[in-house]
């Protein structure tokens, strides 16, 4: 089965790597409507974080984002596809961070960073594009996927561009080696943790939310500056990663405070342009005691 899913995944990146891009988003299109008319995906789990995130909102606009969220949500699967077929080059013009130079003064003084993330925008194009604009070593920390083929295949992609890929499994390894330039760990924390008791609970979307602990307790362990990575969409196919300092000095804060402040930060764009979150994952499976 492996195999077969393996050699359906490179049958689609070689399908929509000829597509001209155009014809990429009319495909996307089509796949939008299956997703929420027929398939009808994770479409009560969509609608009931959305629901419980704004509630302000009537079933109308609910409704609204919610079509605009299988729209996001499709762009984003044959973007990935399509990547692939891009030069170099290309990545770099489609997916931009506005103000690296925030970063300069770490790399300078040869200071790890933490580069803290949300799936919000394309953030899989991060890997395909960002390593090419920084001077720092990218190390973004990931769950493998369950097919090792297509795990080792995604890997080696995204090393050809200048990023590594590393199972959340290694973490704590990945901190204490050392590097032969600054590191940049790419870490997103707005996912659902397996171990809330290592979880910080926050208020995120008008809800009490469990936090991934990683972001917070490495920046706090080695005292490593936190930057947030907003990722906007500034026409189909093009996006802007703009760079912000979260925390400068970590270990001069409480706990909980860091990752409050991430995901306050998530927050604030989530709800400039709701639709471009990740709203098919059960984010708040876990309630609060």
């Amino acid at each position: 089965m492996n195999q077969i899913l393996y050699w359906l995944f490179r049958f689609f990146i070689g399908f929509l790597g000829i597509l001209p891009v155009r014809l990429v988003y009319i495909f996307s299109d089509f796949l939008a409507f299956l997703l929420f008319y027929v398939v009808k995906y994770r479409k009560k789990v969509v609608f009931n974080n959305l629901r419980n995130s704004f509630p302000e909102k009537n079933e109308t606009e609910i409704s609204k984002i919610a079509k605009k969220f299988y729209q996001h949500l499709c762009d984003i699967m044959v973007e990935t596809f399509k990547a692939f077929s891009f030069s170099d080059a290309e990545m770099i013009k489609r997916y931009k961070v506005s103000n690296q130079e925030i970063l300069t003064p770490y790399f300078a003084k040869n200071q790890n960073i933490i580069l803290s993330a949300g799936h919000y925008g394309n953030w899989e194009w991060a890997t395909q594009s960002v390593g090419f604009q920084t001077d720092f070593q990218l190390i973004t920390l990931y769950k493998p996927l369950s097919n090792s083929l297509i795990d080792k295949y995604l890997r080696e992609q995204r090393r050809s561009r200048k990023v590594e890929v590393v199972s959340i499994s290694e973490t704590r390894k990945v901190f204490s080696d050392s590097y032969e330039k600054p590191a940049g760990f790419v870490m997103a924390a707005d996912q659902s943790p397996s171990n809330l008791k290592r979880a910080f609970w926050v208020k995120f979307l008008n809800q009490d939310t469990a936090c991934l602990h990683g972001v917070e307790s490495y920046a706090k362990l080695y005292n490593l500056p936190v930057f947030f990575c907003n990722i906007q969409r500034e026409k189909r196919g093009f996006y802007t990663v703009t760079l912000s300092l979260l925390v400068e000095n970590p270990q001069d804060t409480k706990d909980g405070e860091i990752s409050q402040i991430y995901l306050s930060a998530l927050e604030k764009i989530i709800l400039e342009k709701p639709e471009n979150y990740l709203w098919s994952h059960r984010r708040w499976k876990h309630k609060r005691n």
